[in-house]
């Protein structure tokens, strides 16, 4: 059973990010965990229980209408699902302490969530509670943009500079989507000025190499001074369907995942992002 956390603030980037999560996961057994944070509105102890879960809880009154009608929108919109079972937060903490303390709490396997809320400046392609959550809060994130839409992701772009070594653990949630949809992972570096990898890198690829031998995969070698492009470039020529990368990975980050020059390329609004921790 795999435990999902889905923060949203009810606007329609984050019920993207809901159908989403929805679809990915519609033959898999799982519990959502829809949460709302909000550090504005008056606080009201109501006495309400939710579920065995989460309890009687202080929450807000508003906040309470909205989940249970994100609830009755997704039963409108999703046939049951007997693997899928669904449990409503509201808190009224910082978000990034919020998620954090619900990753422990409800031993959350991934968190789910859209690349910008209501408020979200359309030229930056990452707002700034997705941003804290990737790289503040250790659990594997998907951000999904606002304009993906659910395909079976057959092909899985994997960005790495091979900087650093990673553990099967951190892997896994590629192998799941791998086996899962008989996907292809596509091992992408992509290098400014044409440089030869370093002894520890060459080591970590052939780490990566026997990692995935038993299955579909490919390792691509560009080299572009403009990361985003090179990106784009290879999003388009092998159909992908999924983009993940190592959070610790800051300098793609800086210039993937939170260039401001979003207009210019499509990836950004059209293909989920999956961070591993």
């Amino acid at each position: 059973m795999k435990n999902i956390l889905i923060p949203t603030d009810f606007s329609e980037n984050s019920w993207n990010a809901i159908e989403y999560a929805l679809h990915f996961f519609s033959t898999s057994s799982c519990n959502f965990y829809l949460l709302h944070v909000n550090t504005k509105d008056a606080v009201v102890n109501d006495g309400d229980t939710y579920d065995k879960y989460i309890g009687t809880e202080t929450i807000t009154k508003p906040s309470k209408k909205l989940l249970h009608e994100t609830l009755k929108r997704i039963h409108d919109n999703f046939p049951k699902n007997p693997n899928h079972k669904f449990f409503t937060i509201s808190d009224s903490n910082y978000i990034t302490d919020s998620i954090r303390e619900q990753v422990i709490q409800n031993r959350i396997n991934l968190i789910v969530m859209g690349t910008k809320g209501a408020t979200g400046l359309k030229k930056i392609a990452i707002g700034t509670n997705a941003g804290n959550v990737i790289t503040k809060v250790k659990c594997t994130t998907m951000v999904v943009p606002e304009n993906a839409k659910y395909v079976v992701p057959k092909e899985i772009a994997f960005l790495t500079d091979f900087s650093i070594f990673y553990r099967p653990e951190t892997l896994q949630p590629i192998l799941d989507i791998i086996e899962a949809n008989k996907a292809m992972v596509n091992v992408l570096h992509i290098n400014k000025y044409d440089l030869a990898l370093n002894e520890d890198q060459k080591k970590n690829k052939e780490y990566l190499e026997d990692y995935f031998t038993n299955y579909k995969h490919s390792f691509c070698f560009l080299t572009n001074k403009h990361i985003e492009n090179a990106v784009q470039q290879f999003v388009d020529d092998k159909g992908i369907n999924l983009i993940t990368m190592l959070a610790k990975n800051l300098n793609y980050f800086q210039q993937i995942l939170f260039h401001p020059a979003v207009n210019e390329i499509s990836y950004y609004k059209e293909v989920p992002f999956l961070v591993l921790h």
